[in-house]
């Protein structure tokens, strides 16, 4: 299959994978015929512009139902979002169509047809107010109770291994320094007494919420991880940052926006900014490192807010 993949794809494989994500790339041609072989699918066309660390096509299926067939390349754990949408079972989120379908292509576990919804029109699309509303009541349907036996990341250790590449980023950069100090022992202080634990999204956003046909919104392209909530709701914080720092009391409004967003799901405001706080920077240092000076600058200046 000839296909040109989105160009937002590429940067963002280029930053973070070079060598393995160009390989995965040139790969993807067959892996699509492959997949699209195996479940008799029809490809209408390549969703742009899409994510970062997958190729989205639109398909329909053998009895012409649309869908989405998403290729996910290994390094981003597609098994642990297929195990997450498998636990959701359309419940605030994408409904997995072939929960039990094996997969005898090259890609493996990393291919998910999944229910269509509507890329054009996201919670992002609302009114800020409106769109924070919404995006916290799909992100509670979400908070279920993990499975007894599962092998999902932890919050601990997914900030564990964030927090070794934000020392060293410190070590030759100590303009951050002190944000990746303070937001280090955030976590520390955070994971000495975390509260109930909880299936979470991992990645949360406004864009991360897409019209559907039978519920309004529904949450797509997970990272899950298991912790407390507040390390969910910490990314959907500093949503529309770039708005946030251009305000003349950008601060005021992200302060207000932890209390409201902490009160809406009960949870406690000071683990909330607590966690805001190492996320923010924690994405403001790998900025840098990975050559976008202008998107670390917002994040860390949002970062001193808190």
């Amino acid at each position: 299959m000839a296909f040109e993949p989105p160009q937002r794809l590429v940067r963002a494989l280029g930053e973070t994978q070079r060598d393995g994500g160009a390989d995965w790339l040139g790969r993807l041609p067959e892996l699509i015929r492959q997949a699209v072989g195996l479940r008799e699918l029809t490809v209408e066309r390549v969703q742009a512009p899409g994510g970062r660390s997958s190729l989205v096509l639109l398909v329909r299926q053998a009895d012409g139902t649309p869908a989405v067939l998403k290729l996910v390349p290994p390094w981003a754990r597609p098994g642990s979002e297929r195990a997450a949408l498998g636990r959701w079972e359309g419940f605030g989120a994408v409904r997995l169509l072939d929960v039990d379908a094996p997969d005898t292509s090259d890609a493996g576990e990393g291919v998910l047809l999944l229910e269509r919804l509507h890329p054009e029109m996201s919670v992002r699309s609302l009114p800020e107010a409106k769109a924070l509303l919404e995006a916290a009541g799909t992100l509670r349907r979400l908070w279920v109770e993990p499975p007894a036996a599962h092998s999902f990341e932890t919050v601990a250790a997914r900030t564990g291994r964030q927090a070794e590449a934000m020392r060293r980023s410190a070590e030759t950069d100590p303009e951050a320094a002190p944000l990746v100090e303070a937001a280090l022992a955030a976590r520390e202080q955070l994971l000495a007494a975390p509260p109930e634990e909880r299936l979470l999204h991992g990645t949360f956003r406004q864009s991360k919420i897409l019209a559907g046909e039978r519920m309004p919104w529904l949450a797509v392209g997970p990272d899950p991880v298991v912790g407390e909530c507040a390390f969910d709701l910490a990314r959907l914080v500093r949503d529309r940052v770039e708005d946030l720092i251009a305000a003349p009391s950008g601060a005021a409004i992200t302060r207000r926006r932890v209390k409201r967003l902490a009160e809406s799901l009960d949870l406690d405001q000071e683990r909330l900014r607590g966690w805001t706080l190492f996320r923010a920077v924690e994405s403001g240092v790998r900025a840098r490192r990975v050559g976008r000076p202008g998107d670390a600058e917002l994040l860390l200046e949002f970062a001193t807010w808190l």
